[in-house]
Parts: C-alpha cells; sequence; structure tokens
C-alpha cells in the first residue's frame, strides 16, 4: 500500500498537468451529474410539498348532530393512513369561503356551506389507491353526503412522481457512465504515458496486480478530487441561482457525502476498467 501510494505520489509529481486534467475532466463530469441532481432533489421535494396538500373532504348531512361528527372524526383519526383530522363548521365553511374569495364575500349569507370532515394523510400514504380506500371508508358513515379528494389531480401528480423518478433514474445512470467512461480515458493517457515503466516491472517480475493497484489508488484520489471540487462547483451554482433566478435547496450533508464517495467509486471503476483493458496492449 505505501509503494502504491508512493508510485501515485510520484506520477502525479512528474505529469501535475496530466493529473491536473485528469481532476478536472472528472470534476466536470460529475458538475454535469451533480446540476442534474440538483434538479432532481428540487423536483423532488417540489412534489413532495405539492402532495402535503393533498387531503379527503367528507360534506356531512345538514342537522347531523356535532356529537355524532366527533365520534366519527376520533374513529377516522386512528385510520393508519390518516395523520390529521379536523371538523370544519358551518360556520367556519363559510368564513373561510369568505377569506379564499374576498371579492365575492357579499354574496355569502346565511349558513347555506355543509360541515365536513377533513383528513390530512401521513407521507408514504398519499398515492392514488390509499386515498381512494380512504375515500371510500367515509363514505359508509349514513351522514356522509359526498366525499371529495381531487381524484383526477392525485392520479397526476402521482404519475409525475413516478415519471420524475424513472427519468432520475435514467439519465442519473446515463451521466454516471459518461464520467465512468471520461475517467477511464484519463487513466488510458496515464497508462500510456508509462508504458515504459510498466515494460521495465513486468520484466523484473512484476505481476499484473502489482502494476494496477497503483492505478486503481490514482483513480480513487481522482475520483475524490474531483467528486469534491464538482461538489462546490454546484453549490456556486446553486447560490448563483438563488440568488438570480429562483430559490433552490442544496444538498445535505448525506447526500455531499454521497456524492464525494460517487466521485470516488466512479474514479475506481474506470481505473479499473481502463487498466484492465489497457495493459494486455502495453
Amino acid at each position: 500500500m505505501r509503494l502504491a501510494t508512493r508510485e501515485v505520489a510520484l506520477a502525479m509529481r512528474q505529469a501535475p498537468l496530466l493529473s491536473a486534467l485528469s481532476v478536472v475532466t472528472i470534476a466536470f463530469s460529475l458538475f454535469a451529474f451533480g446540476l442534474f441532481g440538483l434538479v432532481a432533489v428540487n423536483l423532488r421535494r417540489t412534489l413532495d410539498r405539492v402532495s402535503e396538500r393533498v387531503e379527503i373532504r367528507a360534506f356531512v348531512a345538514e342537522d347531523t348532530p356535532v356529537e355524532k361528527i366527533a365520534d366519527a372524526a376520533a374513529a377516522v383519526e386512528k385510520y393508519p393512513e390518516v395523520a390529521r383530522v379536523d371538523i370544519v363548521t358551518q360556520d367556519q365553511a363559510l368564513e373561510r369561503a369568505k377569506r379564499e374569495m374576498g371579492e365575492f364575500s357579499d354574496v355569502f349569507e346565511g349558513s347555506f356551506l355543509p360541515a365536513s370532515i377533513e383528513l390530512r394523510l401521513k407521507e408514504g400514504k398519499r398515492d392514488p389507491a390509499t386515498v381512494k380506500k380512504v375515500a371510500d371508508r367515509l363514505k359508509e358513515y349514513d351522514f356522509v353526503d359526498d366525499v371529495r379528494y381531487g381524484e383526477e389531480w392525485v392520479e397526476k401528480l402521482y404519475r409525475l412522481r413516478n415519471i420524475a423518478g424513472a427519468a432520475g433514474a435514467i439519465l442519473g445512470l446515463a451521466f454516471a457512465a459518461v464520467a465512468v467512461i471520461i475517467i477511464g480515458a484519463t487513466i488510458r493517457m496515464a497508462v500510456l504515458a508509462r508504458s515504459r515503466e510498466i515494460s521495465i516491472m513486468r520484466l523484473v517480475g512484476a505481476t499484473d496486480a502489482f502494476v494496477r493497484f497503483p492505478f486503481l489508488i490514482d483513480g480513487f484520489l481522482k475520483g475524490v478530487l474531483g467528486g469534491t471540487l464538482a461538489l462546490l462547483l454546484t453549490w456556486g451554482a446553486a447560490t448563483i441561482i438563488s440568488r438570480y433566478f429562483v430559490e433552490t435547496t442544496f444538498f445535505d450533508a448525506r447526500y455531499a457525502l454521497l456524492g464525494v464517495l460517487s466521485g470516488a467509486l466512479i474514479g475506481l471503476l474506470g481505473s479499473a476498467f481502463s487498466v484492465g483493458r489497457h495493459l494486455r496492449r502495453v
């Protein structure tokens, strides 16, 4: 390990421009991947915030006793899918309508709006099938006139989340593959630049594993450096976008660390692929 690390340090000192070019190339390939990840994270969080607005409203028949509504709300609150239950009286419904439609407030008179039981579902329980199941259970109460939850809107939101997730996975793998190819090309240049040295090492009995190990460490270190630089570039881009265009959320510490480790892994894979392919030609 010490000898391999020494070989990597020596190669970097002998060809600093090539090493710097490799790190920068890796950084920009991972920077493109990081920008895509930033878009994916913000899109996901936006969809999560929108999905928090998913609610079910069960409209209660007129003259239903308040005690009966309260008992039903207490029972519904125990559903495993339900996060919160609110009872909206006729007066509260009227006040909310006046507040939300202020320009037509003079139209609202009396208590013609029905009382309702409003449900907010737990995170992970807002897919169309679960929402419909809870809505159907509410319809079983004899004093419930109608249940609404925006079925078409919920289905479109869930479909959009699935499409975004699938597109994110496919494009993420594509960017990762491009990064591996670029890193492999930079390692290949390093292999070719040291071809005479490798030939001498083989003549004195060095095994392929011994020759390959320094290049694997080289790819790993360059992946870490490139990943760190890409993370800084992504942070700078996110800051500029937030300041001049639209507010964005940057990766948390867990995702940032995962990005650097991904750079290290991609560097290791790219190095292994390139060395395994090109050592046979040296």
